[in-house]
């Protein structure tokens, strides 16, 4: 169960990170999705390519395929568009207009762009003598009947899906997304549209979490607020467990009377990787696991549980979603201002990064989202860094955001 001491011994990022990717194993689960439904989603299995693409020689130009003599003349006789199924017998000397896309005739050995033609009635002049095969794509130049198209483990990017479509394939294999679980704990919150009563907030972690799930394509999410009670939380998080892959709380983790989290996952028999990590924000972040089931409860100070699920619950995520090659996109940068690290803990600063250069945003307290809506990264900076001077180079974690 959930042991408590005195004195939690705080765990770094880096081993934090590491307890994360070693718990955590690809689903087994798979289903069959249409390639135009799966953006985002991960290969379950390698894709082997059930035609050879180009499917036929095909033109890389608008032009004429000619059949190669000694001669810088030659005679065009057909012409070919792209989609034509038909394929004239070229005889040596003689030319067929062609255009881009279109099958190069099995007789024709190059493909001359119109640019470098002269134009006389049924006559072309070369500029000069052509190679043989030029601005010919050759069949199965992409792939070849049979090879491996994508592999296992590949995120379905539109390139992608625009690629399998290419081959003709309608239907593939991809890891079965996790049944996601968010509970939002707290008596003092309430729920926005309602006029705000003295000592109450307006809930935002439901909205704020979900929302992140959905921009990573994670929509199976069901969503459960809790009052602050013993009994109600530990009934809750029992069917949360049972029913779903993946259990995200938020708050109800700290150490106030009232924060009855911690207890709850104790009697359902939850086995604590880590509980609080040595960085600002987010130090009592928990991370859990019941069989395969996997449970986060993170801070409830929202800016707190964003870092957080940015941080650890994406790479969960990935790594249950079979994206197994999930690190969080790091750069170094060029920090616009210097910044006093206070304190003994690693930092993750809301930050601005743009053309090889990143501004620590104003505001950074856990509790403040205004700041995080304008960031697109965090710089971190680990446990050892103290004095950061204007032009030293950090490191920046890039959040997955869509790019509006």
């Amino acid at each position: 169960g959930v042991q408590t001491c005195a004195l939690p011994i705080l765990v770094t990022v880096e081993k934090a990170l590491e307890l994360v990717r070693k718990s955590i194993i690809p689903t087994n689960q798979k289903e069959s999705k249409s390639v135009l439904k799966a953006l985002n989603q991960t290969l379950f299995e390698d894709v082997f390519s059930p035609i050879n693409m180009p499917p036929f020689r095909q033109s890389a130009m608008d032009g004429y395929a000619v059949h190669l003599h000694d001669n810088l003349v030659y005679k065009v006789i057909d012409e070919v568009k792209a989609g034509d199924g038909h394929n004239p017998d070229l005889k040596p000397g003689e030319a067929t207009r062609i255009f881009t896309g279109a099958a190069v005739p099995d007789s024709a050995n190059a493909v001359v762009i119109q640019e470098k033609v002269l134009v006389n009635g049924n006559e072309i002049r070369v500029e000069n003598q052509i190679k043989l095969n030029d601005n010919i794509r050759p069949l199965g130049e992409q792939v070849k009947l049979g090879d491996m198209a994508l592999k296992k483990g590949t995120k379905l990017t539109p390139a992608a899906i625009g690629f399998l479509s290419s081959l003709g394939i309608t239907d593939v294999s991809v890891y079965k997304k996790p049944s996601i679980a968010l509970i939002v704990t707290g008596n003092e919150l309430m729920e926005a549209g309602k006029p705000l009563s003295y000592g109450k907030v307006y809930e935002s972690n439901s909205g704020l979490l979900r929302s992140a799930l959905l921009d990573l394509g994670f929509s199976n999410v069901s969503v459960h607020r809790v009052e602050d009670s013993y009994d109600k939380t530990l009934g809750l998080l029992d069917k949360a467990v049972e029913e779903n892959d993946l259990i995200i709380i938020s708050g109800g983790i700290s150490v106030g009377d009232y924060d009855f989290v911690g207890k709850a996952l104790g009697e359902l028999k939850v086995e604590e990787v880590f509980y609080k990590v040595k960085q600002k924000p987010g130090k009592p972040l928990f991370f859990g696991k019941k069989e395969d089931k996997i449970i986060f409860a993170l801070p409830g100070n929202p800016a707190s549980a964003l870092t957080c699920f940015y941080i650890y619950v994406n790479c969960a995520l990935q790594i249950m979603n079979g994206n197994t090659m999930h690190l969080s996109t790091k750069n170094k940068a060029k920090l616009t201002s210097s910044y006093n690290k206070k304190g003994e803990r690693a930092e993750f600063l809301k930050a601005y990064y743009e053309n090889g250069q990143v501004t620590i945003l104003e505001g950074q307290s856990s509790a403040m989202l205004q700041t995080y809506a304008l960031a697109n990264s965090l710089v971190y900076l680990p446990l050892e860094s103290v004095e950061i001077n204007k032009n030293d180079d950090v490191t920046v974690i890039t959040l997955p955001i869509l790019k509006g």
